[in-house]
């Protein structure tokens, strides 16, 4: 499989690939082969994108997902609440996520270069192996700024900063985990026009959960901005969709969105809320058909909104492989 041809893809030609890197991970991604099997899929009837089976997300929690004769570079691992699993990616080529997480800021934003960054993250770096953090610590070191950089729980710097730099001509990124950034917006009311305020989702178990809206319009009262962005990824996906505004969501062109029956996950629904399923072929050497727990709602142009989580985390479909594997097992060495 050319990984160029994945950054390369268009509208046009991406069923083509996405099938094409299905039969490639059936064959070498021997846990994913034994799911397909058990839904009775393999290359010889999978025809069309709607064909192709969708992990159930939870088993990044449990199994090694990676390709035969592949070691990984780096593993990350996700948040958790006490008595919770991670789920971990393990990550055979880093190449392909720096070039993944770039490409797809460039298509969004433009050059990162031009980009003053201030990542504020606490939770994120407290723990470590978070694919979120190793990207914002790119984006970092390629910025020209010198003030760029983490804020770990000095808000009172951040404060000074953004007040230091802020000008009609600077790019300026605020990205912050959503409790962190309101949070800041309690304790510093301040106007912030003109920078591009960008939350990451979660409260992590730090505050009372709230919808999106009701975050982003605390937010923009506070900071007096008209909008707020934000980033939709996750430690088991290689790629990120970005929104502008208004929660909608625009996926780099090598990720798709889909929403499934929540009753009946073999079926797509469109125009109404389901189950988000995620193509995201830049996961070449995991899995790139991920059943996430996410709902939300696709629309006509392929932007999506994310509308909440499943009641549960546990997706039917994992039931058949659990009986077959045991619910404690796993393949990790």
């Amino acid at each position: 499989m050319n990984i160029d041809s994945i950054f390369s893809v268009t509208a046009n030609d991406f069923e083509e690939k996405a099938l094409a890197v299905f039969a490639y991970q059936f064959e070498h991604i021997p846990f994913y082969q034994t799911y397909c099997k058990l839904m009775h899929k393999h290359p010889e009837n999978v025809r069309s994108i709607n064909d192709i089976p969708f992990l159930p997300i939870e088993f990044f929690k449990t199994q090694h997902i990676i390709a035969e004769g592949k070691q990984a570079q780096a593993i990350f691992e996700s948040s958790t609440t006490t008595g919770t699993k991670p789920s971990k990616h393990f990550v055979a080529d880093l190449s392909i996520y720096e070039t993944s997480f770039l490409k797809g800021f460039e298509l969004a934003y433009g050059n990162p270069k031009e980009y003053l960054f201030l990542a504020l993250l606490p939770s994120y770096l407290e723990r470590g192996h978070s694919s979120l953090v190793y990207m914002a610590n790119q984006l970092i070191a390629l910025s020209e700024h010198q003030e760029s950089g983490f804020i770990l729980h000095d808000f009172e710097h951040l404060k000074n900063t953004l007040q230091a730099t802020k000008a009609p001509r600077e790019k300026i990124i605020l990205l912050g985990v959503t409790y962190a950034l309101l949070d800041f917006a309690e304790q510093f009311t301040m106007d912030l026009n003109g920078i591009t305020i960008m939350e990451t989702g979660g409260m992590k178990g730090r505050r009372a959960e709230m919808t999106r809206m009701e975050i982003h319009r605390e937010l923009s009262t506070a900071f007096n901005v008209s909008t707020i962005h934000s980033e939709y990824g996750m430690t088991e996906l290689l790629s990120q969709a970005y929104s502008k505004g208004n929660g909608i969501f625009k996926a780099a062109p090598w990720m798709k969105v889909l929403t499934r029956d929540m009753y009946d996950p073999g079926s797509y629904v469109t125009h109404q809320s389901g189950g988000i399923n995620i193509i995201d072929l830049a996961n070449l050497y995991s899995c790139a058909f991920i059943a996430t727990s996410d709902v939300g709602k696709v629309f006509s142009d392929g932007t999506f909104e994310v509308i909440g989580r499943m009641e549960t985390a546990d997706i039917r479909g994992c039931n058949l492989m659990y009986d077959s594997f045991g619910e404690h097992s796993s393949t990790k060495p």
